[in-house]
C-alpha cells in the first residue's frame, strides 16, 4: 500500500480531506512556492490547448540547473511513470534491489514478467545502504551474479531515510558500467541532502539513470511531474515507452515556477533540517521507540515491543492522523512505521496522540 490516500480515509471516517493530517506522504510542509500559484493563474488560457508533448520550457530550465544538454532529460507523469517504463525501455529482466525500499520497483518488474533479487540492509547497522555488498555482488564471478541487468537504489532511501555519498555511488556506477548493468538511482528525496546527489553528473556513464520528483520537496503531488537524467540515447529509448501528453499543461507551468524559486527552496530546506531534528528527538525519548537517522523529510522508527505497526496505524487513523505502516515491506520489521516531518503544530499533535496510545498499550 502507498501512503497519501487521504480519499479512502475521508470516506472511511466520514470526514473532509482537510480534517486529516497526512503523515503517510512526505510532502514539503511549507507547500508549493508562491510563484506556483501565480504561474498557474496566469496560464489558465492553456487549459484549452493540449500540453506541450516535449515539456520544452521545463526541460530547458532543468538542463540549466543540472548543467546538461536538454536531450539528456525526459519528463514524465511523476517519477512513477518513469519507474514503470524503465524495465521495458532498458530491457531489464533481473533487478538487484536494496530492501526495505519503495514497493513499486519490485511491482513494475512483476508486471513486465521480470524478477527481483533483494539485498537487505541490516537493522543492526541502522539500515545503512550496503553499497560495498552491492559492489562485491557485481564483481563476483558466479553464474547468478552474471544474470543481473539492473540495480535500483533509492537515495535517500524510502522508508529508512538512509543515504550514501556521491563518491560511493560513482564507484558502484563504475562497477555496473564494466559489467554492462543499468544503475537507476531514485533521488526523489535528494533535495533534502543535495550534497549526496549524483547531479550534476561528473563524467560520462552510459548506463546511469537518475530519477527526480517534483512531488516531495516542491509539494506538487496532485500535478504529477517527475523527470529522468541520462545519456541522450537512453532518454530517447525511454521516451518511446511513454504515452503522448502525459504531463499536463498546468503541471509543466507549476513545475517550471517551482524549480526557479530558489528562495522558497532554501527556506524549505532550512525549516525541514531544524524541525526534523526536534521531531526526531521527541520521538526518540518515547519509551521503547527506536528512531533511525534520516536525511529526508520523514522519520523511520520502530514501535515498542508488543506493538504492531498496523495496529498503531489504525489507532492513529481514528484520530485523523495517517502514518505509513511499513510492516508489509520486505526487509522491514513488524513494528516499523514512517512519519513525515510536517509543521511544528502537526508534529506536536502526532507526538501527543502517539504518546497517549503508547501509554494505553496495544489493544
Amino acid at each position: 500500500m502507498h501512503g497519501g490516500n487521504v480519499y479512502a480515509a475521508s470516506r472511511e471516517l466520514s470526514c473532509d480531506v482537510r480534517d486529516l493530517i497526512d503523515f503517510s506522504a512526505s510532502i514539503n510542509p511549507l507547500g508549493p512556492s508562491p510563484l506556483v500559484w501565480k504561474a498557474v493563474s496566469k496560464a489558465r488560457h492553456l487549459l484549452s490547448h493540449y500540453p506541450d508533448p516535449e515539456c520544452w520550457e521545463l526541460r530547458q530550465a532543468l538542463a540549466r540547473r543540472w548543467q546538461c544538454d536538454v536531450e539528456q532529460l525526459v519528463v514524465g507523469n511523476g517519477s512513477m511513470e518513469l519507474i514503470h517504463a524503465l524495465p521495458s525501455a532498458l530491457s531489464i529482466r533481473h533487478l538487484l534491489l536494496l530492501q526495505p525500499t519503495f514497493a513499486e520497483y519490485a511491482a513494475t518488474m512483476a508486471r513486465t514478467g521480470g524478477r527481483v533479487t533483494g539485498v537487505s540492509a541490516k537493522r543492526s547497522e541502522q539500515y545503512a545502504l550496503p553499497i560495498d555488498r552491492l559492489r562485491r555482488i557485481l564483481c563476483a564471478r558466479s553464474k547468478r551474479s552474471h544474470s543481473y541487468d539492473g540495480i535500483v537504489l533509492c537515495n535517500p532511501n524510502s522508508p529508512t531515510g538512509q543515504v550514501c555519498n556521491a563518491a560511493d555511488l560513482m564507484e558502484l556506477a563504475q562497477a555496473a558500467e564494466r559489467r554492462g548493468i543499468w544503475l537507476i538511482v531514485d533521488e526523489s528525496f535528494a533535495d533534502y541532502c543535495p550534497e549526496r546527489s549524483l547531479l550534476p553528473r561528473k563524467g560520462r556513464f552510459a548506463r546511469i539513470v537518475v530519477l527526480r520528483s517534483l512531488t516531495k520537496f516542491y509539494a506538487l503531488p496532485g500535478l504529477r511531474v517527475g523527470y529522468a537524467v541520462a545519456d541522450a540515447p537512453v532518454v530517447q529509448q525511454l521516451r518511446r515507452h511513454l504515452p503522448p501528453w502525459s504531463v499536463s499543461a498546468m503541471g509543466q507551468v507549476a513545475a517550471l515556477a517551482a524549480v526557479q524559486d530558489q528562495i522558497h527552496a532554501m527556506r524549505s530546506l532550512q525549516f525541514i533540517t531544524k524541525e526534523r531534528v526536534r521531531f526526531a528527538g521527541e520521538l526518540a525519548i518515547m519509551p521503547g521507540c527506536t528512531v533511525l537517522p534520516t536525511y529526508a523529510n520523514f522519520i523511520f522508527l520502530e514501535l515498542p515491543r508488543g506493538w504492531h505497526a498496523a495496529a498503531m496505524a489504525a489507532r492513529l487513523r481514528r484520530d485523523g492522523l495517517l502514518i505509513r505502516d511499513c510492516s508489509d515491506m520486505p526487509g522491514a520489521g513488524a513494528r516499523s512505521i514512517r512519519v513525515a516531518v510536517r509543521s511544528r503544530r502537526d508534529n506536536d499533535r502526532l507526538l501527543r496522540t502517539l504518546a497517549g496510545a503508547l501509554r494505553q498499550g496495544p489493544a
